[in-house]
């Protein structure tokens, strides 16, 4: 295979993980799979692309969050200054673990929850990478296995 043809799996990889990311419909996962049962790139490096992909499409959700928070103050903002007093309570004490999560279907909320919140950014990408790369770890190991 040449490299212009590793380089174009590997770019559509990381874009099918960056929009899946993200609160677009996008399913990384097949990708993934279809271009490790085709052999021609190491499952390390499939690994590190979908992984860098994900993470990125996930701050994009961060940054999101940060931002949708400059309307608070509006009329027409969904909740209220105490409510969300109450929940930047809860959420600095147990919501940022949902993070873990946000490899999950549903991740992509916490994320962008996670902005609006001002979690660390630090704090942030390092449960985020930490999710993110496991959940593709564990199905590069399954796809090998099955294969």
């Amino acid at each position: 295979m040449t490299g212009q043809a590793i380089f174009a799996q590997l770019a559509t990889l990381f874009a099918a993980a960056f929009g899946a990311a993200t609160v677009l419909p996008f399913q990384s996962e097949v990708v993934f799979v279809g271009l490790q049962l085709a052999g021609g790139i190491a499952p390390l490096w499939l690994v590190a692309v979908a992984s860098l992909g994900n993470v990125l499409g996930a701050v994009v959700n961060y940054v999101m969050g940060r931002w949708v928070d400059h309307f608070r103050d509006r009329r027409w903002f969904p909740v209220r200054p105490g409510q969300l007093a109450r929940a930047q309570g809860w959420w600095n004490r147990w919501g940022v673990w949902t993070l873990l999560l946000s490899w999950a279907p549903f991740g992509d909320a916490f994320t962008v929850i996670a902005g609006m919140m001002r979690t660390p950014a630090w704090l942030f990408l390092a449960l985020v990478t930490l999710a993110k790369t496991g959940r593709y770890a564990v199905l590069a190991w399954v796809t090998a296995a099955a294969s």
